[in-house]
């Protein structure tokens, strides 16, 4: 994951937590039959912190959790859903969709072939509360409902050998995923 404040990292810092405990965000996936079950938990976050959370097409960390020089752009993002920390830093939220192995979008009109979005990252929901980051909160992100959102919060990991996120769980020797 990247920390609460955009600095790469494998383990997320306590940046926005006033208390300095290290923040910790887990997930799990759950395969269905029918969709799959993402819940997302943290703890040690600053007390009513929002987030949104989106499925990606790259992260812009390599493997070893430091920043992609190389990154340009998140690539292909999908609106999934809010996370709120509640008064004692914690949140937990649950989502059930495609995930594991055959999350993709795609839009004909734009001549977007299917690009799969195998990354999960977190953005903060609202421009300000990324401002003790460094963050210019007149220069917002397009990640919230609004489309005024502030930097990427944390976001996966890519794999070292595939070099695909975490929700492929099956990959193909050749960078791809098999459904």
């Amino acid at each position: 994951m990247r920390d609460s404040c955009g600095r790469g990292t494998r383990e997320p810092q306590a940046s926005s937590n006033p208390s300095g405990s290290k923040v910790v965000s887990q997930s799990r996936v759950t395969r269905g039959k029918a969709n799959d079950t993402l819940v997302i938990t943290g703890k040690n976050i600053k007390p009513n912190l929002a987030f949104d959370v989106f499925p990606v097409q790259r992260s812009l960390l390599l493997s070893d959790g430091t920043i992609d020089p190389n990154f340009t752009n998140f690539g292909l993002a999908w609106y999934q859903s809010d996370l709120q920390a509640d008064k004692n830093g914690r949140f937990t939220t649950t989502i059930k969709t495609i995930l594991l192995d055959q999350i993709f979008g795609f839009d004909p009109d734009a001549t977007l072939a299917p690009l799969n979005t195998f990354h999960v990252g977190f953005w903060f929901n609202n421009p300000n509360s990324a401002k003790k980051c460094g963050f210019d909160p007149t220069h917002p992100t397009p990640f919230n409902g609004e489309h005024k959102a502030g930097q990427v919060a944390m976001i996966t990991v890519p794999d070292a050998q595939t070099k695909l996120g975490p929700l492929c769980t099956n990959p193909n020797n050749n960078g791809t995923c098999n459904p």
